[in-house]
């Protein structure tokens, strides 16, 4: 098997309706980050609200495994709830899924009207249809937040 069929392999395996909405490989495999930190433009750890603080989380967002939580963080990013996930010219966005129990799951980034950018749990960064990615594995979408395109350069993920 190929390298390249071999990682998509490992995404159909969790996602078995993606092939069916379209997708495409953009990364190596890589647990350095995850989706939570991709989501906020971040490549350089991994986020996650840990008790222990095993994990990077903004100080001034609850640590805590919540929908509110996940927004707090993303909103010390400039990011505010907003309607919908379709695109809209100078903002980009970003959508929580959470399983039907409310806990968060996954984070999704638009990239542009069409596709989303994800990071698949230690696997690659993929971009995709966003509800290619609603299931058995990460719930679904349940919050879509907005910042200005102009706020990306201003407001740098904490350190």
């Amino acid at each position: 098997m190929s390298g390249e069929r071999q990682r998509a392999a490992l995404i159909e395996h969790y996602f078995p309706d993606i092939v069916d909405w379209g997708y495409a490989v953009t990364s190596d495999i890589t647990c350095t980050y995850n989706c939570i930190a991709w989501a906020a433009g971040d490549d350089s750890r991994y986020w996650w609200p840990t008790e222990d603080g095993s994990a990077y989380w903004p100080p001034e967002a609850p640590r805590s495994l919540t929908v509110d939580a996940f927004a707090a963080a993303y909103g010390l990013l400039g990011y505010v709830v907003c309607d919908g996930e379709d695109h809209e010219e100078g903002y980009e966005k970003i959508a929580i899924f959470a399983e039907t129990s409310g806990e968060p799951t996954h984070a999704a980034r638009q990239v542009d009207a069409n596709d989303w950018t994800s990071k698949v749990g230690d696997l690659h960064d993929i971009r995709h249809p966003l509800r290619a990615l609603e299931g058995p594995e990460y719930g679904r979408v349940v919050l879509v937040m907005k910042r200005p395109v102009a706020a990306r350069s201003a407001i740098a993920p904490p350190e």
